[in-house]
């Protein structure tokens, strides 16, 4: 049986070359001229993810949540913690498990610095720390009255993968695999959190749904929205499904897109096009911020419509 230390030596233990101490003392140590960027996010078995799921994507979807948090406010992620706690020490898992989170780690350049193992159910948490200009960071209150709304990548197919595997809605071979995809592996998109530095101040990540994440927005700017549902970007798997109830909920208030949702001054849209093209990911502008209170999406004939669901929340 592999005792605790050794599980930390050989599945978490790299090289830290962006902290000046990383794994193995009692604190990491890190050192940065600009403002750090904080953020933590827990991922529990039964709750985020299902028993007997893809360790290997696991590993990768941990650490990718944590990186869409930084790409919402144009943070340049550099450092993580991860803390575990473990039913048994599985060793075919955790090497699956590490594998994963240590491969998303390099390939945006962040070192794992510390953390924590103990035994209980299973649940993941990391912390993700990162480098940002405080005045140039985008913020859920820095929506303006004029603004234009936008949102990347496209909405709702995690939320049909996972209703697919809650017996809600049966999906053929080829849709199902595009949809779990998206569920269980999310892009992060900190190339475009970066690149919206300095043409949006207005930035949050759609982890709960849509709805529920550009309210959020709202609350804090204390402005209102209007949104065309037939502008929100949708995959062509996604648009069989758009006129149904389910398709609509999953659009609406589905979550774990992992999108950014983002305001700017109509007279930057060019620049948002452009930065779209550097990087290759689809940006759309689905509506305009208002002043007032509250969300309203409406149809193509400009009639509200009934947003069935708010968003996830856990303690409702």
């Amino acid at each position: 049986m592999i005792s605790e230390f050794e599980l930390i030596a050989r599945y978490f233990t790299k090289a830290s070359p962006n902290a000046l101490l990383g794994v193995g003392d009692d604190c990491a140590l890190i050192a940065s001229g600009r403002t750090i960027a904080v953020s933590t996010d827990m991922l529990v078995e039964g709750t985020h993810f299902f028993h007997g799921d893809d360790p290997f994507l696991l590993g990768k979807k941990a650490l990718s949540v944590n990186l869409s948090d930084m790409a919402a406010m144009g943070a340049n992620p550099r450092w993580a913690t991860l803390a575990l706690s473990l039913p048994e020490a599985d060793e075919s898992w955790l090497e699956a498990f590490s594998g994963g989170f240590m491969m998303q780690a390099e390939n945006y350049a962040v070192d794992l610095i510390g953390g924590d193992t103990t035994r209980g159910p299973l649940v993941i948490c990391v912390q993700i720390m990162g480098e940002v200009d405080a005045e140039l960071a985008l913020r859920r209150s820095g929506a303006a009255v004029g603004d234009e709304i936008w949102v990347s990548g496209n909405l709702g197919d995690a939320a049909l993968g996972l209703a697919h595997l809650r017996g809600e809605i049966v999906l053929d071979e080829s849709d199902a695999a595009f949809c779990l995809k998206a569920l269980r592996d999310p892009v992060p998109r900190v190339e475009l959190g970066l690149g919206l530095c300095g043409i949006s101040k207005c930035a949050i990540d759609i982890s709960d749904g849509f709805c529920a994440d550009l309210s959020h927005i709202l609350e804090c700017s204390k402005v209102s929205a209007v949104v065309e549902f037939s502008s929100l970007p949708v995959s062509k798997t996604m648009e069989k499904y758009r006129a149904a109830p389910l398709g609509e909920r999953a659009i609406l208030s589905g979550g774990d897109d992992y999108e950014l949702c983002f305001t700017v001054p109509p007279e930057k849209s060019a620049q948002v096009e452009a930065i779209g093209k550097r990087f290759g990911i689809r940006l759309s502008r689905v509506g305009r911020i208002k002043e007032g209170e509250g969300l309203v999406v409406v149809d193509e004939a400009d009639n509200a419509k009934r947003i069935r669901a708010a968003g996830y929340e856990h303690f409702r």
